[in-house]
Order: C-alpha cells, then structure tokens, then sequence
C-alpha cells in the first residue's frame, strides 16, 4: 500500500456553483507536501500546504483536511467516462494504490511515511462543482449510485509526504461502518443511518444529522 501521487490544488474559475474560484483542479506535486491540522472550517485551510477550499460553507477544515481516492477506482471509472483519469481528477489530494479506501472504517489511522498519521472521518458527497468538473450530465447520480466515494482524513500527527510513501493501517476501530456504508446511508439507503452511530470518530454534524433523521 502506497502513495501513487500527492495532489495540490490550482484556483480556476466555479462557475458551476456561483463562486469565484474552485481548488478541485488537483495536480501532482514532486517532493515532500507539509500535512498539518487545518483547524475549524470557514478558512479555507486544508491539510496539504499550497492547497485551500473557496467552498468555505461546505469544505475544509479539521474533518475534510485530506481527501484520498483509489487509483484501483479511478481506473473502473475511465470506460465509464470514456477518458483516461490522470491522479488527482476527482479532486483527491492523495491517489492511493492498494489501500480500500472506501472499505476504511470511520476512525481508522493511516500511518504515511515517517511521521503522518491520518484519520479516516467520512465520506466524500458529491457537489455540482464535481459535476461541472467533469463536464458530465447526470454525473452526480451515477457516482452516488456507484458508493465509491473516497474518504475524506483528519491529521492526527503533522510531518510530511511524498509520491511512493507506503501506507500503513495503524488502527482499526471495534466497529463496522466502513466509508461506503456511511455513504450509502447519508444518500440512498437511509435505513442504514442508525448503525452509524457506532462510530465514535463520525464528524460531530454527521452524528447530529443521524440523529435527526432516525428520531421518531
């Protein structure tokens, strides 16, 4: 298990949601990225030094500092796009090669290099800006449709990471709920949103917006 690649974002234009600027246009990045806390959401700090959200409502801060997405997937969704999907495509600022990221559990440690230690925290939803990204009609049904959603980390110890750093799981919770069935129950299965709250480690707003859902 490894990194294949560490993606920062470049500022271009979102059109797609009525704001001036977007950071999904991830690219490779040679050499070491400084990974570090981010802090609480509605800066546009992420973990990954060079990059930042201009979705200051909806990205970043502590539960969203990195987004990982499977080169594995990645690559079942090229036939289905039709094109070739260089890292960082999906907005993702670490392509992983032989890590489940979607069967992570919520809570899980990811040991990175010599020092990182990231958090598994939730999922990815997708957004009109992914959709306008990609440039494809429909896109955010068919992803939500394929639960292959990547996982969002949080940074538990700073350091730094470069392109072939292995990947090692340093901790798994007690528990079941995996990164898809996370997302299939905040989309379309919400009869599993009652297991969730298994994990410990859910995003504070995630846990408050079970709950409103489940309440009888």
């Amino acid at each position: 298990m490894k990194l294949l690649s560490v993606n920062v974002g470049r500022p271009r234009p979102n059109p797609w949601k009525g704001l001036a600027q977007t950071g999904i246009d991830k690219r490779p990045v040679d050499g070491a990225v400084a990974v570090g806390e981010p802090g609480p959401r509605g800066t546009g700090a992420v973990g990954l030094a060079g990059d930042r959200v201009y979705d200051l409502r909806n990205h970043g801060g502590t539960d969203q500092a990195v987004y990982a997405y499977a080169r594995e997937d990645l690559d079942r969704w090229e036939p289905e796009l039709g094109r070739r999907l260089a890292s960082g495509s999906f907005g993702e600022n670490l392509t992983t090669l032989g890590v489940d990221v979607n069967g992570a559990l919520i809570g899980e440690r990811w040991r990175i290099g010599a020092t990182v230690v990231l958090e598994v925290s939730c999922p990815r939803i997708p957004c009109g800006t992914f959709q306008g990204w990609l440039e494809r009609a429909g896109w955010i049904k068919q992803f939500t449709q394929a639960a292959l959603p990547g996982a969002y980390l949080r940074v538990v110890e700073p350091g730094d990471i470069r392109a072939g750093d292995p990947v090692e799981i340093a901790y798994r919770p007690d528990h079941d709920v995996t990164i898809a069935r996370t997302f299939r129950a905040l989309t379309l299965e919400p009869e599993l949103l009652p297991t969730l709250l298994a994990a410990d480690a859910l995003p504070p707003e995630t846990r408050e917006l079970v709950r409103r859902r489940t309440v009888r």
